[in-house]
């Protein structure tokens, strides 16, 4: 059986690594990007890259985070409930959050491996219309998974109801 302590500490950073990722994510989508509308377009580029440069290293490790302890919770539960004669049926709810946060990392893992590269590239070959139709992109793939996020965050609320 898992100490109540580590449940709980894996919980925190699981909740704390959801918050900061779906936080960043509206923040970049609802305040950052209208509000650098107005730069340049070379400028507005650049910016928008070093932001993504830091906030994907960031996302990469949060996103990590939740899916490790996210399963780790649920493995350890079911174990426990199994150790304890029981049948362990994942509520729905659960399993909701479970396959809508691995797609969200799987997502994201997309948007960092193969659209920033993108992105990136053409920052480095100061290819502003390229650059500007990559960061489109991203902000779609983003924006999508904002939306996944938030409704996980409407699971997470409604659980006692699911």
């Amino acid at each position: 059986m898992m100490p109540p302590m580590i449940y709980a500490l894996l919980k925190l950073i699981h909740l704390l690594s959801i918050g900061l990722w779906v936080a960043g994510m509206g923040f970049t989508l609802l305040i950052l990007r209208p509000a650098v509308a107005d730069l340049e377009p070379g400028a507005r580029v650049r910016l928008m890259h070093a932001v993504f440069t830091r906030f994907f290293r960031v996302v990469t490790v949060v996103s990590v985070l939740s899916l490790v302890t996210g399963y780790w919770m649920l493995g350890r539960t079911a174990k426990t409930v199994v150790q304890a004669g029981g049948q362990f049926d994942m509520p729905l709810a659960w399993t909701l959050m479970a396959v809508l946060g691995t797609l969200m990392v799987a997502i994201f893992f997309h948007i960092r491996f193969a659209l920033y590269r993108r992105l990136d590239r053409a920052v480095q070959a100061s290819d502003w219309p390229l650059a500007a139709k990559a960061l489109d992109t991203i902000r779609q793939w983003v924006a999508f998974n904002f939306g996944l996020g938030l409704l996980v965050v409407v699971i997470a609320a409604m659980r006692p109801f699911l």
